[in-house]
């Protein structure tokens, strides 16, 4: 129409553009079908027609007609939808998938909580027949205990001295005191509990491998350490002083148990809920959410302990009257509860908004495994127990010592048969964690396998020594020694290590603790620019991460 017309008919052609942008066609009906094509090529209707154009009535009715008739086509943009419903998807796996990943990781933390109370009493008087009876052998070994016997005998003395520390506290005492408090202070100090409770949890693992390293540093080396009995005083401190720290935790959750209104209890399980506001806004990586998945394994252990020393608080002042035990089952389930909700939510709004899928929670669950069956070869490094602390934060030896000192004051052993009760109950604590390692070393390796993780638990890691870099000195280990290996071509999980006087040290490491000796990245020759390597941002590995890494969910 507009090449029709003369190009000084203005008018005309702001008519056609309007017509135009309303979605009009020369076809269409109304006014400018009723004028038709032909009448508006016409030179003698142009005026005219644009003098009816621009008396059209745009009535409100025929506007509320095109918003009830328009339409649109999701297919237009389906990879946008189609991502929608996938993160819709995710959402509903991740309880799953995260409650899967929170059992396996309760029960590593169960295990290495038992192993305090079982194995380790009977590895330290191992220890001992032999440091007693080694006059009988002759001194052709140059080392009077083996470094993990070493290891036990000092849990077993930490264990032992801070238990007898902890009758100085008066139970009684602290928790009258607390609860003359009132509600918003005893609310602000069980956040002060929590905060200082991650402290000490992420010096303290330090403060005992410094001390086991110490023991077992070789003595050919040049002295770096202020000895021994410092640190060995450092680590009793630090058992004892992190012993009372949960002790007064207990005390004030017991102290909301048995308040009247509840309402002490109804303000702690909602700063639960506070936690999703810090963290769920936040940028996470896979790493961090790693570390962060670990926390509330740790934290979800801990609180069930806390859990079992109210109730055993509250069943001694009842005189064991199993109808007072209902009476704590509500508000016992309310705190798991709120975990499990809060865990849920905090997770699934945080797998949203930085596009992680659940399947991820799969390749946490593999590595907690490859630590457990890594510390079951010939050439681990270190104990399970200490490698689930180093993972997760979890220190049992506190724990331990404060669920000790609760028992023996609750219950009151008399008489022969009581005793007796005593050993049988030991007996039964060794058979359930001696089944509580047996499947979790079967679903370990079920994890491992399905994550194609076997090539690095047969090509472990060496440290690397100034001047030769880490590869060459695997492949030289790898070709004068050699690994271990069974009939079937798998590394022993059952063996103990080896000494090897004559040949070298080397120090093998698991990928777990790699950043412990090698720097992060890709492996660069040395002679690069001291900047370069400083400013580098490397990726880490899920083996390399740990609690030393990333401590208190920090984002890097």
């Amino acid at each position: 129409v507009l090449e029709k017309w003369d190009e000084n008919d203005w008018l005309e052609r702001e008519v056609v553009k309007c017509l135009a942008c309303f979605g009009c066609s020369p076809g269409a009906t109304g006014v400018w079908g009723s004028i038709g094509l032909a009448s508006l090529t016409a030179p003698s209707v142009r005026m005219s027609s644009a003098y009816v154009f621009l008396n059209i009535d745009l009535s409100l009715l025929r506007f509320i007609s095109a918003e009830l008739t328009r339409g649109y086509f999701l297919e237009h943009n389906e990879a946008k939808y189609t991502e929608r419903r996938e993160r819709v998807y995710t959402c509903m796996r991740i309880p799953k998938e995260l409650e899967k990943l929170m059992f396996f990781g309760i029960f590593l933390c169960l295990d290495a909580f038992l192993y305090v109370f079982t194995l380790l009493p009977l590895r330290v008087f191992l220890a001992m027949f032999r440091f007693i009876t080694l006059p009988c052998y002759g001194l052709s070994d140059r080392r009077l205990l083996q470094p993990a016997q070493v290891c036990d005998v000092l849990k077993g003395v930490i264990l032992v001295i801070c238990y007898f520390m902890m009758h100085y506290v008066d139970y009684s005492m602290m928790y009258h005191l607390i609860r003359g408090q009132s509600v918003i202070k005893l609310y602000i100090i069980y956040n002060m509990l929590e905060v200082a409770d991650r402290l000490f949890s992420s010096f303290g693992q330090d403060i005992l491998d410094a001390l086991y390293w110490t023991a077992t540093e070789p003595k050919e080396r040049k002295r770096a350490h202020i000895g021994v009995i410092p640190h060995f005083f450092m680590a009793v401190l630090y058992v004892f002083l992190h012993a009372i720290l949960i002790m007064v935790q207990a005390t004030t959750l017991n102290v909301a148990f048995n308040s009247h209104n509840k309402s002490l209890l109804t303000i702690m399980m909602s700063n639960n809920f506070v936690e999703i506001k810090g963290s769920v806004f936040k940028k996470f990586e896979k790493n961090n959410l790693f570390q962060m998945s670990n926390s509330d394994i740790k934290e979800r252990f801990t609180n069930y302990v806390l859990l079992l020393i109210v109730c055993l608080r509250n069943m001694e002042q009842f005189s064991w009257n199993p109808d007072h035990l209902w009476v704590l089952f509500p508000d016992v389930c309310m705190v798991v509860a709120s975990e499990i909700a809060v865990d849920i939510v905090k997770h699934a709004f945080i797998t949203k908004f930085n596009d992680i899928t659940a399947d991820v929670y799969s390749e946490y669950r593999a590595s907690l495994a490859f630590d457990l069956v890594s510390s079951r070869q010939k050439n681990a490094y270190t104990d399970y127990s200490d490698s689930v602390s180093r993972r997760m934060g979890f220190i049992p030896l506190p724990l331990a010592v404060l669920l000790i000192r609760v028992v023996t004051s609750s219950i009151k052993v008399q008489g022969v048969l009581a005793y007796v009760c005593v050993v049988l109950f030991y007996c039964g604590l060794i058979s359930l964690k001696v089944l509580n390692s047996i499947v979790l070393l079967g679903k370990s390796c079920q994890y491992v396998k399905e994550a194609k993780m076997e090539e690095k638990l047969f090509n472990p890691v060496l440290t690397a020594t100034p001047g030769k870099p880490a590869g060459k000195q695997q492949s030289t280990f790898k070709s004068t020694q050699g690994i271990s290996t069974g009939e079937n071509g798998s590394t022993s999980v059952t063996s103990q290590p080896v000494q090897q006087e004559n040949s070298p040290s080397l120090l093998v490491t698991s990928n777990s603790d790699q950043f412990l000796t090698t720097p992060d990245g890709e492996e660069k020759d040395i002679s690069q620019d001291s900047s370069e390597l400083k400013h580098r941002s490397a990726k880490k590995d899920l083996l390399e991460i740990d609690r030393f890494t990333i401590c208190g969910n920090r984002i890097d």
